[in-house]
């Protein structure tokens, strides 16, 4: 897999920047806030459901696929790219007959897994009928 495409998320306003400067950025813009990098890891639909799949240990890609129940392949390249170059999964290949490719958390991609994702998750639980029905309220009033 070709990895020169995937887009790293970076913390504004240079990539790299130090912890105060980052910090002090974030309280005069919500632009170069350290939140906003983080929910760029969630703006792909599909990143957090491979992320989720993942976190039942290492998987080939038709693993995933067939986990995620909807990507394409197409679409699971792309999520593997982003997940790749922000430190969240790994690669690894094996030297076998035929040859083959896992995908695995890294440590980084576990504790996003096991801390917001796991949160974002029992939020969901607590407060999805009332999301939808704030959704089903406003697509009601949208229509007329």
């Amino acid at each position: 897999m070709d990895d020169d495409h995937a887009t790293p998320v970076t913390l504004p306003p240079h990539g790299r920047t130090t912890r105060r400067a980052a910090d002090a950025s974030c309280e005069r813009s919500l632009v170069d806030c350290r939140l906003r990098a983080a929910t760029e890891l969630f703006a792909h639909t599909w990143d957090p459901v491979v992320l989720a799949g993942l976190s039942e240990g290492p998987m080939r890609r038709a693993g995933l696929l067939a986990l995620s129940g909807g990507i394409s392949d197409k679409v699971l390249t792309e999520s593997l790219r982003r997940l790749l170059a922000n430190g969240l999964i790994e690669r690894r290949t094996f030297r076998a007959a035929p040859p083959r490719v896992d995908y695995g958390l890294t440590p980084l991609g576990t504790s996003l897994v096991e801390g917001p994702m796991r949160a974002m998750g029992d939020w969901t639980r607590d407060h999805g009928e009332e999301l939808l029905e704030a959704q089903e309220r406003a697509a009601t009033r949208a229509a007329g």
